[in-house]
């Protein structure tokens, strides 16, 4: 855990230092895969170094380029999962190397469960939960879930998740205390509003299906 620990430390100083769109990209690469790293102290500095004078940053692309790199990382978890399939996945989920990435097969188990009761809109609405956010692809993979709508549910969920951030690090003033603090408040409303969205979107289809049948 110590070690852990450093190594965040040493990146976190380097992302800092070298903080640009591409920075952005690489470490929600890294945190929307299997290796954990909070995305809460990525998003938040670089949106609010994007609103001061002549940072040479814009907040929309800074949310853009995160996405980016979040649906990448998804990616990542998604043809692993597919490829090497449910046995080797929880096998490396419970492996030493899966234990030093914070990995074991009851998280990906979770996940997993998460997937199978909602379905793939699973893959937007799981983004949002704290736990389930960088694991929910791997289940997608196993259950051989289509590239587009997999591509898109996840661009949207990271999307959202990303404008949060943003908006947090403007507030925060990208103080990772704050941001931490208030991050699982705010994920709570984002999934209440998209749960609100998704039943009236299931409700709007149920009613035009209904029209048809009449």
């Amino acid at each position: 855990m110590v070690e852990n620990v450093s190594i965040y430390a040493a990146i976190i100083e380097w992302y800092n230092t070298h903080l640009n769109y591409g920075t952005v990209a690489l470490l929600m690469t890294i945190e929307s895969s299997f290796i954990p790293f909070p995305s809460e102290i990525v998003v938040p500095p670089a949106a609010y170094k994007a609103l001061q004078p002549n940072s040479g940053l814009h907040i929309v692309l800074v949310v853009c380029f995160a996405s980016l790199g979040a649906l990448a990382g998804a990616f990542i978890n998604y043809y692993l999962a597919k490829f090497l399939g449910r046995p080797l996945i929880y096998k490396f989920a419970d492996s030493r190397f899966g234990h030093f990435l914070l990995l074991d097969s009851t998280k990906v188990q979770k996940a997993e469960s998460f997937f199978l009761e909602r379905g793939a809109i699973s893959t937007l609405v799981g983004r949002l939960i704290p736990g389930i956010r960088q694991l929910i692809s791997i289940p997608a993979g196993l259950a051989g879930m289509k590239v587009l709508p997999f591509a898109l549910y996840t661009a949207i969920g990271a999307t959202f998740w990303n404008i949060l951030l943003a908006i947090l690090g403007y507030f925060a003033h990208g103080q990772k205390d704050l941001v931490n603090k208030y991050s699982s408040e705010m994920s709570m409303i984002l999934l209440g509003l998209g749960v609100l969205f998704i039943g009236y979107m299931f409700f709007s289809a149920f009613r035009k299906k209904k029209k048809r049948i009449h």
